[in-house]
């Protein structure tokens, strides 16, 4: 999909087309075909190879200066089921007249540049509109960190009730989504750290003029992404210590699961070996008259008094 947009200067939106292309404008990529790959380096004079490198999935944060353009490829957080969470990598790439963005699916950091929010972006301020796009990843982060944080409780509780393979699934799903955004934050304070060094280089200013509201934006992009890893640490080792502990009773409930068995096989043996003994071609105690009766009434003394001892021991 290849859509064309620029801001006016009372803050609309306008949708162009690429064959009107205007300078300050956006163009937006998303799972674009080769023909729209060639279409916009033809337009843009962006190498296709730059345009494709965002969207190989496995394509960590990093920034590029080539000669007429930067690029800048984050990570920015997707949700691919109910209790699901992922990356996936977003090509920015600046050039002295337009702002590209790429990227292999729709996302919740772009899909929030719209019609509606047009107010708040203007899309021929190339640097402010790329430290939006930084500052508005960082915050989904952080609203899918509260989410998980939220459905750990709802799966803690639900464990305390019962041990379902559900919750256990569930509980995996979330320690592999935090261990993605984990990465994922991690390379992006990466990359936001690297812009905030080169700042004042002479390469970086023919596409980024960073002026003083922007550094104020840059480091609250900063913050957020710092507040997004912590958290990230912090429900990680949550989510790694309930995964242990609901281990740990697993195991115990089948240890006692185990040993009751064990106490009732035990206990069940006695009647079958005394069973057994007097079956055989042996005189049995008062046979003539009660022996069968005598017999059990052995065989349950001594069953009681085993199941005695094995309370006594808490076999059971």
């Amino acid at each position: 999909m290849l859509k064309v947009y620029k801001s006016s200067e009372n803050g609309l939106l306008h949708e162009l087309s690429i064959k009107t292309l205007e300078k300050g404008a956006w163009i937006n990529l998303v799972n674009p075909t080769p023909y729209e790959l060639k279409v916009v380096s033809n337009f843009t004079e962006v190498e296709p190879d730059l345009l494709k490198s965002a969207l190989d999935e496995e394509e960590r944060s990093h920034t590029e200066l080539e000669d007429n353009c930067m690029m800048v490829v984050t990570n920015v957080p997707i949700m691919r089921g109910k209790d699901i969470y992922d990356t996936l990598p977003l090509g920015i790439i600046i050039t002295e007249d337009y702002t590209i963005t790429v990227c292999l699916e729709n996302n919740p950091v772009i899909s929030e540049f719209n019609e509606n929010t047009a107010r708040l972006f203007r899309t021929f301020k190339k640097t402010r509109f790329l430290l939006q796009i930084l500052y508005k990843s960082a915050t989904v982060y952080l609203k899918h960190l509260r989410q998980i944080s939220k459905l750990s409780e709802d799966i803690e509780k639900q464990l305390r009730k019962s041990m379902k393979n559900q919750e256990l699934l569930q509980l995996l799903e979330l320690q592999k989504g935090l261990t993605y955004f984990n990465a994922s934050i991690r390379s992006n304070g990466a990359v936001l750290d690297k812009i905030l060094r080169l700042r004042s280089s002479h390469n970086l200013q023919r596409f980024l003029k960073i002026y003083e509201e922007d550094e104020d934006l840059l480091e609250d992009v900063i913050i957020e992404n710092k507040q997004a890893k912590e958290m990230v640490e912090m429900y990680s080792k949550i989510l790694s210590r309930m995964a242990d502990t609901f281990a740990s009773i697993i195991s115990n409930n089948l240890n006692l699961v185990m040993k009751f068995l064990a106490s009732i096989t035990i206990m069940l043996a006695i009647p079958t070996v005394i069973s057994s003994f007097f079956g055989m071609n042996v005189d049995v105690p008062f046979g003539e008259d009660h022996g069968f009766l005598y017999v059990s009434l052995i065989a349950l003394g001594l069953t009681s008094l085993c199941a005695f001892v094995l309370w006594r021991k808490d076999m059971f």
